[in-house]
Parts: structure tokens; sequence; C-alpha cells
């Protein structure tokens, strides 16, 4: 936060527990010094309103903290900051109870500003394509990366999905996944036929030829399992090869895949089963997408938008 020589939460004020707290998340908990300088600059500013106001640290309560909180909006802080600040402020807390400076959390009744809701980064049809046609699927490792392309943008797979999935998890005669996802909830996406013919022609003939150590169905050079930083590393080479100029990662598929099925007419509840979204809610993040169709279609139908 950039803050003007004249704002009082500029004071240099310390507090041997907030150095104590700073001292243990850098060394026990090994967070890094940005990390660490934010988490200082919050709590003192913190400090220096309770100085101003003559309040005592250890006499800290849900009053004051209100009264603090007011303090940092009539300041402008917005919400995201405002967030962060609490976020700062309830791991010193946490660790004042444990260290028994505090009998209870003072700020236990403190509640997260409401964020606005990011909507999800996408990628559009025409890239999809671009991004699936890249991988050499003469080569193992290009028939390899072409099928988990496929799969991650055919059944809007995790990462963690993708790379913990085994041989058997795939039905060839009906076309479905078994999926694993959050707590080890199983559920059965059904993939298209480009996707189960690039699988099964993967299966057959390229994934022998990694010699298998272990039965992970996606296997790095020594034939064992590969990990979320390599899929990551593969999924950022592909798309600089393919001039996408954001940054995307494994989830902009999952994201995509939600997105182009809302596109093409499926409800909601449907998407919610196949990304396995325990709550509805999670999925309603996609709704921009639904109501942007209601709007084409409104316009495109109702007889009176065309006067």
């Amino acid at each position: 936060m950039n803050r003007k020589k004249n704002d009082k939460s500029s004071k240099n004020v310390n507090h041997p527990w907030v150095d104590r707290y700073l001292e243990y998340v850098l060394i026990e908990k090994g967070l890094s010094e940005n990390s660490v300088s934010g988490y200082a600059e919050d709590l003192h500013s913190l400090l220096a309103f309770l100085d101003d106001k003559s309040f005592l640290l250890k006499d800290l309560s849900d009053k004051t903290l209100f009264l603090y909180l007011t303090y940092l909006r009539a300041k402008g802080l917005k919400s995201r900051s405002l967030a962060r600040h609490l976020s700062s402020l309830r791991g010193f807390f946490a660790y004042a109870v444990s260290e028994k400076w505090y009998k209870e959390d003072p700020g236990h009744l403190l509640e997260n500003p409401k964020l606005p809701k990011k909507l999800p980064e996408f990628l559009t049809k025409e890239e999809i394509s671009r991004l699936l046609a890249l991988p050499d699927s003469s080569t193992k490792l290009g028939m390899r990366d072409k099928v988990m392309l496929e799969l991650l943008y055919a059944a809007g797979l995790r990462v963690s999905e993708l790379i913990e999935m085994k041989v058997l998890d795939f039905d060839p005669q009906v076309g479905m996944l078994r999926v694993f996802g959050k707590g080890a909830k199983e559920r059965l996406i059904p993939i298209h036929y480009t996707a189960q013919d690039y699988l099964n022609h993967y299966l057959e003939f390229t994934r022998p030829s990694f010699k298998p150590v272990e039965d992970f169905m996606f296997l790095n050079r020594s034939g064992k399992g590969l990990t979320r930083q390599g899929v990551w590393k593969l999924i950022k080479k592909f798309a600089t090869l393919a001039e996408i100029k954001r940054s995307i990662s494994p989830h902009t598929f999952r994201h995509s895949f939600a997105t182009h099925l809302l596109e093409g007419g499926a409800d909601l509840r449907t998407v919610q089963l196949l990304l396995g979204h325990a709550d509805i809610s999670a999925t309603e993040i996609y709704t921009h997408v639904e109501s942007s169709r209601l709007k084409m279609l409104h316009q495109r139908y109702h007889p009176r938008s065309s006067m």
C-alpha cells in the first residue's frame, strides 16, 4: 500500500509480539521476504492505529478491530486489499493464540468483504483448434501430448485428474473415462469419438514404447507418471507455439470445456456434473456465457429487436 507521509499509519510502531511472529513466518514457515514484508506492513499499520488511539495490543477486542476496519475503509482501501489485510491479521492472531498471548482469537467475528467474482480465463474455439493441431503425432512424445491436450479439453479435467489417471480408467467399449476428483469422488465422463480414437491408438501403440514402470496413463521418458509441473510446462510451450499471447495453464482447458458446452446449449446442471463440482454455486461462475447466449437469442428472435 502506498501511504502519504502524513498518514498516521506510517509511524514506526513496533511490538515484540509482532517481531516474534514475523521471525516465525520467515524462518520456521519459510515464507518469502516479499510475503513477510507484506505481513509486516499490515501489522505495523494496526500497531500505528492502536498507538494513535492509545489502545494496547494485549487488550485488543473485536470492537477495536471493527473500528480499525472502519478506519481502513475510510482511507479508501478496496475489498481485495482489505481481504488481504485481514488475512495477515488472522495469521498473526492464530499464532498469538497458540503462544497463549490471547485466550481467544480477537478477530474470530471478522468476515471477509465480498469480492467481485473473477471471470474464468478461457480459450476461443479457434485457439483450441490451433493448440490441438500442434503436437506431432508421428512421434511417441507428440502422440502422448496430443492425447493429453485432447482429454483436457474433451473432459474438462483438472491437471491432478489427468496425471493420476490409470489405463483401466478408460472404457473403450462405451467411450467413458472414470475420473477421481477432489475428495476421491468418482465421476464418469463421456468423451467424443475423435478423443476416443486418439486415446485407443495411444494405449495400443504408443504407451508401450515408453516401457511403463507405473500404471499411470501418461508417462515420461522413464516410464513413470508425469508431474503437474511437467504438464504445465508442456501447455506453456504449446501456447507459445500457437502464438497465444496471454498466460494459460492446464486449468484454462477446463474453463474452455465448460464455456464451450454452455455456448453450445448445455444446461448448468449438466456442466456441474461433468466438472465434478459438489455445489452448483461453483459452476455458476460460467453463467456469464449463459447470459450472453440468452441475450443473443433474445435479440435474434424477439419480434421488436429488428425495429
